[in-house]
């Protein structure tokens, strides 16, 4: 039985879903087109989904009704010896969900995942690797303001540093979310969850905006996106909008050509743009507020102060 799919990445139907019939078959694409929106939830999921079944075909498991807590206990238990603590409670979470979905649609009896338990994990600072400020003001000002690749990178960068953006809600706005109130420019980013949020635009970054706007001309396509890739050969920016991974090599490459050896990824700038916040007097209620987090635990998760702390007493040794 075959069902039109999205373009969003999904699992192959696996033999044990098939084997339980098409009303499985069903529920199980449901599971991944009606019931989880985010795109990067639905790829991590889709990709625990098809590790899972892929081993317990392996092992012998002829049916996902005839799947127990006794295989998905062992699987956790081996992915702790690939993954992080995180990265496994995730698994089994996307497990947990799917399994709910199949029992919901009379697929299974029980949800073979409620008594298994994930590894524990605790953090109370994030492991995203941070910049100096003046480092980040060295990344900034080593971009080249001459090419249409050098105005869109220095233009990305400065966003997710002084507006505390994500890479996806960056990547995924439109030419409009750069706009004027109160004789200001302000950008509008849409977050986890379809949440809308607006923040005013520090003034350096207003100025790479609209050096970017300006010298490139798509301030006269509004419904474009914002970010775009570079048309080979051209130089000029093209219509499609920027992939995360061509963002995430950019960041690596623009960092490694201004002589920075921390290893940076996407997620960097946002926690380098809060730490640098906080340090200058910020509170973390503000911080929190303008990064979108629901709670201030999470934005404490990006407070990288302590890392001074820690670089002045460890100095302290002396032998």
């Amino acid at each position: 039985m075959t069902f039109p799919l999205p373009a969003s990445p999904l699992p192959a139907l696996s033999a044990l879903i098939e084997q339980a019939g098409p009303r499985a078959e069903l529920r199980f694409l449901e599971f991944f087109t009606a019931t989880i929106r985010n795109a990067n939830t639905r790829r991590a999921y889709a990709r625990a989904a098809h590790d899972f079944l892929a081993w317990c075909q392996a092992a012998g498991v002829p049916s996902v009704t005839a799947v127990q807590p006794l295989h998905v206990a062992t699987w956790i238990e081996l992915q702790t010896q690939r993954y992080a603590a995180p990265s496994v409670k995730q698994r089994l979470a996307a497990l947990r969900h799917l399994f709910d979905s199949l029992v919901i649609g009379q697929i299974l009896p029980s949800n073979p995942t409620a008594s298994v338990r994930g590894p524990s994990h605790t953090a109370r600072t994030g492991k995203t690797p941070v910049l100096d400020p003046t480092e980040a003001r060295q990344l900034l000002d080593s971009i080249e303001a001459s090419t249409h690749a050098g105005l869109r990178d220095r233009a990305l960068i400065a966003l997710m540093v002084f507006s505390f953006a994500r890479v996806g809600a960056a990547l995924g706005m439109k030419v409009e979310d750069v706009y004027t109130q109160h004789r200001r420019l302000w950008v509008r980013l849409r977050e986890k969850g379809g949440k809308q949020h607006v923040m005013p635009c520090h003034h350096i970054l207003e100025e790479c905006l609209h050096d970017y706007l300006a010298e490139t001309g798509i301030h006269d396509d509004p419904k474009g996106p914002l970010f775009r890739t570079i048309r080979r050969g051209t130089r000029q920016l093209s219509d499609k909008a920027l992939p995360q991974a061509n963002a995430h090599a950019m960041v690596r490459r623009r960092a490694l050509a201004a002589g920075i050896e921390t290893q940076i990824g996407n997620h960097t700038f946002r926690a380098t743009g809060i730490t640098a916040y906080l340090k200058n007097g910020g509170t973390l209620e503000n911080a929190a507020a303008m990064a979108n987090h629901a709670s201030t635990r999470t934005t404490q998760l990006y407070d990288r102060r302590r890392d001074e702390i820690s670089l002045d007493e460890v100095e302290r040794i002396r032998l």
